[in-house]
């Protein structure tokens, strides 16, 4: 069971802490998300593939900015250690 917790939560963000243990997305669906993310994995290894073919391979410290609308999806997540991300929704990126 992949765990998301609310840390705070206004009308202009959300900061979440999400810990993954094994979870992908399922195929052939991607996030499609009205505001900004801004994620950190803090710990375990993840991948993360965009909707152009992009895929980055994450470990404990990276982190990505995906804006708004940009269609992307979890390839992986480590078990063990799990993965420990945080992660802020808003409008983060400048148009």
């Amino acid at each position: 069971i992949e765990i998301v917790e609310n840390l705070v939560q206004t009308g202009q963000f959300r900061i979440e802490r999400i810990i993954s243990t094994g979870q992908a997305t399922p195929p052939d669906q991607w996030y499609d998300q009205v505001r900004d993310e801004w994620v950190i994995l803090l710990q375990g290894q993840a991948t993360v593939s965009y909707g152009d073919g992009r895929e980055f391979a994450l470990i404990a410290g990276d982190y990505l900015l995906i804006a708004a609308h940009e269609k992307h999806r979890v390839e992986e997540t480590s078990v063990d250690p799990p993965c420990i991300w945080l992660a802020i929704h808003g409008s983060l990126v400048k148009n």
